[in-house]
């Protein structure tokens, strides 16, 4: 998270946006299309499967080339993080924007 919050606030986000992750769902800050995405890659990394509601509604917002994009970009942050997990491999203090206390390693 560190990393992706780092350069998220390169490119704009804001320290509110990336607190406002935990609770997504209900937030005004993402678009729907953001939330779809986001539950999407929530089912791919919570469950390992994506249920046909969501895949359809992923369809609505995505043409096929964005899906695979999508895909392959949520498949690769698992992996990273499950790889740096299992090296202990902590935050490297890259994000200055303040404390994100929803990502900890007692929710992993």
């Amino acid at each position: 998270m560190d990393i992706n919050a780092a350069g998220g606030s390169d490119l704009g986000l804001t320290h509110s946006t990336f607190v406002a992750l935990g609770n997504y769902v209900v937030s005004d800050l993402f678009s729907t299309e953001e939330k779809t995405a986001l539950a999407y890659a929530d089912a791919m990394t919570l469950q390992g499967t994506v249920p046909d509601d969501l895949f359809a509604r992923v369809h609505n917002c995505f043409d096929d080339d964005q899906i695979v994009e999508l895909t392959a970009t949520i498949a690769w942050e698992n992996c990273s993080a499950r790889f740096n997990r299992a090296l202990q491999i902590s935050s490297s203090g890259l994000y200055k924007g303040g404390p994100l206390s929803w990502v900890t390693p007692s929710d992993w």
